[in-house]
């Protein structure tokens, strides 16, 4: 059975709710539509000319990327011209094209995860906050012959999670009363009598940026033709959200064995450094892109030193003066999303059915060389 795009669509949402997006980004649906079945999808970083060739080689029928395909608004699609050759082909071999940017960025899990994670930091924390998900508590009664049909609904949908626990739920029985009225094709019992019923309480808290989500699949899953259930906003806050990462090496190192790590890690060639190559750094800030925005967030939280994929030369004197060392890793070292969101997406697929395949991207789009 193959996956309907919007289907994998939302399994990407999953991961990077469109919630997150910083305001003004250019994300969802650029070209084509989801509305369709999918064979196969490719994940890239940048939607360039080359790898639209690479995703008509391969069959593909949408593209998810991170960086938008058209970021600036479009005054003419001429076929003549290199961007509109990217329209043409795609539009021509009906590939949809979807971007995850800032939502990926920001989202636990997601892009600054990574990045953080494949250098090894630990004690990882959000470098700037954009937004905390207010808890929400979902109370809903359910006759007991579908409690665990309900509770596992809810529960897939995103109820239920408290830190690295899932499926957290208190659950009491007891008895349900209710009268059909005129009109009504009740589950259980007739109209104008009534009835009794053994029902069980389940009671989950739910991410506000859930809520839709798990009341739908609540509904879907319970028998009841009208749904007893209430939704109780709590005064704790749930996630916390933002951009960039900040954390500790293992163990501390000289800002040159960092750079080296950068290079191992990344797969690069060459790196920009800011700082004394021969000084300890332990406590690192990470932003995926361009980190000029964050240098003193990065300083204010007690970063030794700043991994970003860009970063301005005043900028970069205003760290140095400030004592803070910075790794330009450049801004292709956002191509770890690349293997990391196929994997998530399809396994998110292969769980639940469906024969879609996912692909990573083999092409290189860092426009950048060192010589």
């Amino acid at each position: 059975m193959l996956a309907h795009g919007q289907t994998v669509i939302q399994y990407v949402e999953r991961l990077a709710p469109k919630s997150l997006a910083m305001e003004g980004d250019k994300i969802g649906l650029h070209v084509g539509t989801l509305q369709k079945k999918v064979k196969k999808v490719m994940i890239a970083l940048d939607v360039l000319e080359s790898v639209v060739d690479e995703a008509i080689a391969e069959g593909v029928d949408l593209i998810v990327a991170h960086h938008a395909v058209i970021f600036r608004p479009l005054k003419h699609i001429r076929t003549d011209m290199a961007a509109g050759r990217v329209y043409e082909k795609l539009i021509k071999h009906d590939i949809a094209v979807y971007t995850a940017h800032t939502n990926l960025d920001i989202a636990a899990g997601g892009m600054n995860d990574w990045l953080a994670e494949a250098i090894g930091l630990i004690g990882v924390d959000v470098l700037d906050v954009t937004q905390r998900d207010a808890w929400k508590k979902l109370v809903v009664f359910v006759p007991a012959t579908h409690r665990d049909a309900v509770f596992t609904a809810v529960s897939e949908a995103g109820a239920g999670h408290v830190g690295n626990y899932s499926h957290c739920s208190f659950q009491t029985e007891g008895t349900g009363t209710f009268v059909p009225g005129d009109g009504t094709t009740p589950f259980i019992g007739a109209q104008g009598k009534l009835e009794k019923v053994e029902e069980v309480r389940i009671e989950m808290v739910v991410p506000a940026s859930r809520q839709s989500a798990v009341v739908k699949a609540m509904l879907a899953a319970h028998p009841y033709e009208e749904v007893a259930y209430d939704i109780i906003p709590l005064e704790q806050s749930g996630t916390t959200y933002g951009l960039g990462r900040i954390g500790s090496l293992p163990e501390p190192m000289t800002l040159r064995e960092m750079a080296e790590l950068v290079k191992e890690r990344f797969s690069l060639k060459g790196v920009r450094v800011v700082g004394d190559l021969d000084a300890t750094v332990k406590k690192v800030a990470v932003v995926g892109g361009d980190g000029s925005s964050y240098v003193s967030k990065a300083i204010f939280k007690g970063a030794d030193v700043f991994l970003t994929g860009d970063i301005g030369y005043h900028v970069a004197h205003d760290a140095q003066a400030d004592g803070l060392s910075i790794i330009d890793a450049g801004h292709n070292i956002e191509k770890i999303m690349k293997e990391k969101l196929a994997s998530f997406l399809q396994q998110q697929l292969k769980e639940n059915g469906y024969e879609t395949e996912v692909i990573a991207s083999l092409l290189h789009t860092d426009p950048f060389q060192f010589v």
